[in-house]
């Protein structure tokens, strides 16, 4: 049998494999962010009102999925980078409800109450998520929410800046620890299998409310 003497391609890190997953189809590829609803246009500010109050209904409450992920018998090598995250995740909570108030109401938008009940689903979905005994789970979307949350962080910058509030610094762990932390904790097949499940619910949840986003600001247009 005659065999390659190609070189086989190095395969990917899970630190790679979640940027990628966040790149590809977090909050920065979806195309109602893409398009500029939320940043330009004269409904942008409506959209943006629109994007903070359903936001908070996802992550606005404590426990949330990185404080439940903390609570799931962390081990010492994720143990620093857990405290580090919720702590700076409480801060952005906290700005995020400053924002909230400031923005005014939801903006009037038909099936109010469905779109709550949906966005309460996601909710649930993902405290489901972050309390998964399955080892890896939890800490895979913790760090995919940190990820996807650096774009999100921009709408929320935006639109303070319109509201002539000053936004604060993020205290979010840097990119360099979240990698570290990744590679360490996927020590075995089975866990990073398990990081990339976490991952990608919590980034398929992400896509489910920039949908929902997408469809209210379309009734809005057309409405």
């Amino acid at each position: 049998m005659i065999q390659s003497t190609q070189p086989l391609p190095p395969s990917r890190g899970i630190a790679e494999m979640l940027d990628t997953l966040v790149a590809h189809d977090g909050t920065g590829a979806h195309p109602h962010v893409r398009a500029g609803e939320l940043s330009n246009g004269p409904q942008a500010m409506r959209n943006l009102a629109d994007a903070v109050h359903f936001l908070c209904l996802l992550h606005g409450r404590h426990p949330g999925v990185i404080d439940s992920a903390a609570r799931k018998g962390v081990d010492a090598a994720s143990r620093a980078w857990m405290e580090q995250a919720a702590d700076a995740f409480a801060e952005e909570r906290a700005f995020l409800s400053k924002i909230a108030a400031a923005v005014g109401p939801v903006p009037s938008t038909q099936g109010q109450a469905e779109c709550e009940a949906a966005v309460a689903a996601q909710r649930k979905a993902l405290d489901m998520l972050a309390e998964s005994d399955r080892h890896g789970c939890a800490v895979g979307a913790a760090i995919a929410l940190t990820l996807d949350w650096r774009t999100i962080r921009v709408l929320l910058d935006i639109s303070a800046e319109r509201l002539d509030m000053t936004p604060q610094r993020s205290t979010l762990p840097d990119l360099r620890d979240t990698a570290r932390l990744a590679s360490t904790v996927a020590d075995r097949p089975a866990i990073e299998r398990a990081m990339m499940f976490g991952a990608q619910q919590l980034i398929a949840q992400h896509n489910g409310l920039w949908d929902l986003m997408a469809a209210r600001a379309a009734a809005r247009a057309h409405g």
